[in-house]
């Protein structure tokens, strides 16, 4: 059978090259490498293409643009210094990861699923012992004897470099940890009051964790959200006072300092496209979230909002019900 595959690749073309070609192919993680750059290249031509689906351009596009220019570079570094492999291939997995939030849900999971696996690859090559790669199966002495040709190895990396994703992935959808900050000192109302916002655009977003806030009704558990400052389009609040029912509205509500969300459940678009539900038993989201993500159509339960300023645009109060859009 051997032998006649080296028939068969001695009847191709340019035999030499494609010698040599496979020579330097087998010294290097070049598969991993292919796979970051085509991974790239999609995250590339997706925000250019003509879809009617996409998220605009902005800041989003930017960070497509910026995210498949990155994982074509680490391919060409994993071709050209493969003794950084490790590092480059999990800056690459991270890189790729956060293409799902920042880049059109990672090229429509296509570019993602390519940067994963090209970095996976990347991570568990390991080259060949020293004079086991200078066979060549088209006319060096292994191809004349019939031997096999040298092949890329993996070592005992490969199972960590598979488990690196799975993991991260993983612990996209895992219960998160308890918040180990202090209490606030601050009572929360008795009735939980609904918030809604057509645009949520936070800065510095961080999950912190969950959180027991005092009621008057008992502690409450709630998602802690730490960010630096947030903006909030056509803002609205609704709560009860005892019997009655409160409604505060804004067109704009900026909060700046150290900003701090608690919420109970709460609920949004990412980038206007990707609509999930978050809740203190189960946080699908990463820890870290970047600063150019923002969330449309957003619903929450807000048992506590602290922040040192707190700026309202056309603020509005009704006592009855809900406030109506400002004019």
């Amino acid at each position: 059978m051997r032998a006649r595959l080296a028939e068969q690749a001695a009847r191709l073309p340019w035999p030499a090259a494609r010698a040599r070609f496979r020579r330097w192919r087998r010294t290097r993680p070049f598969w991993a490498g292919l796979l970051l750059v085509l991974g790239g290249a999609e995250l590339l031509l997706v925000p250019l293409s003509p879809l009617g689906v996409l998220v605009s351009l902005g800041l989003g596009g930017l960070a497509a643009l910026g995210i498949g220019l990155a994982l074509i570079v680490a391919g060409l570094f994993l071709w050209c210094t493969p003794s950084a492999r490790h590092y480059v291939s999990v800056n690459a997995l991270i890189l790729s990861v956060i293409s799902f939030a920042a880049t059109n849900l990672g090229g429509f999971l296509v570019g993602m699923g390519l940067g994963i696996a090209g970095a996976a690859m990347g991570f568990g090559w390991t080259p060949l012992p020293e004079g086991q790669g200078s066979g060549s199966q088209d006319g060096g002495p292994a191809g004349q004897a019939g031997a096999a040709p040298p092949a890329d190895r993996t070592g005992p990396s490969t199972t960590l470099a598979v488990a690196l994703p799975v993991a991260l992935l993983a612990a996209l959808g895992t219960p998160a940890p308890e918040a180990r900050a202090a209490g606030t000192g601050i009572p929360a109302p008795a009735a939980v009051p609904t918030v809604t916002t057509s645009r949520f655009a936070p800065k510095g977003f961080t999950l912190a964790g969950v959180e027991n806030v005092p009621t008057a009704r008992g502690p409450v558990r709630a998602m802690v959200l730490r960010m630096k400052a947030a903006s909030l389009t056509d803002y609205r609040l609704l709560t009860r006072d005892g019997s009655d029912e409160l409604g505060l509205g804004a067109s704009s509500l900026e909060l700046s300092g150290d900003v701090t969300l608690y919420l109970t459940k709460f609920r949004g678009c990412v980038e206007g496209v990707l609509c999930l539900t978050f809740t203190p038993d189960r946080l699908p989201v990463p820890p870290l979230v970047p600063p150019f993500v923002y969330m449309t159509d957003v619903s929450a339960e807000q048992a506590l909002v602290t922040s040192d300023l707190i700026v309202a645009d056309g603020l509005r109060l009704r006592a009855d019900g809900p406030v109506p859009p400002a004019a």
